[in-house]
């Protein structure tokens, strides 16, 4: 069972992220960074992820295609700010249905007796972006996408 967190507090323009992992933390990352494991936990259950393009690394760019049943495609984009493996990736997010709503993500692992604690933290534009962000149903999403990781993390332990 899950232990995720969304923590989003009342005029902030954050959403603080917890969540652990039954894998070590080496494990972890590479499933978060290595494109051939993208896809396979990022998203929701119910579209197939395309990664477009994941070039992990300082300056490099990602963009992924959430493509769902009914024809509807979803991309989102980000440039990556900084990336030390296995412990830290900074990058940013952007829906391209919404472009111009930019957020800043900070991924931070840490190992604990074999398992892997996450936390992330998204700063937003204004507390409106951040709102709307979780108006959108996007805590059901993350949960989908970190049980997913969790599978396949302990899949590549």
């Amino acid at each position: 069972m899950s232990d995720l967190t969304v923590t989003v507090e009342p005029g902030r323009q954050d959403i603080v992220i917890t969540r652990t992992f039954d894998a070590p933390r080496d494990v972890v990352f590479r499933a978060m960074t290595e494109p051939e494991h993208l896809a396979r936990w990022w998203g929701l259950d119910e579209t197939d992820t395309v990664v477009d393009r994941a070039e992990v690394r300082p300056g490099g760019t990602w963009r992924f295609v959430e493509k769902a049943a009914d024809g509807e495609e979803y991309a989102f984009h980000g440039v990556f700010h900084d990336v030390v493996a296995p412990e830290r990736i900074v990058q940013t997010f952007e829906f391209e249905g919404m472009p111009g709503h930019v957020a800043m993500d900070t991924h931070m692992l840490e190992e604990k007796d074999g398992r892997t604690l996450y936390r992330a933290i998204s700063v937003f534009q204004t507390v409106e972006d951040r709102d709307g962000m979780v108006s959108s149903g996007m805590e059901e999403g993350l949960a989908q996408s970190l049980d997913a990781l969790e599978r396949l993390a302990r899949g590549l332990a």
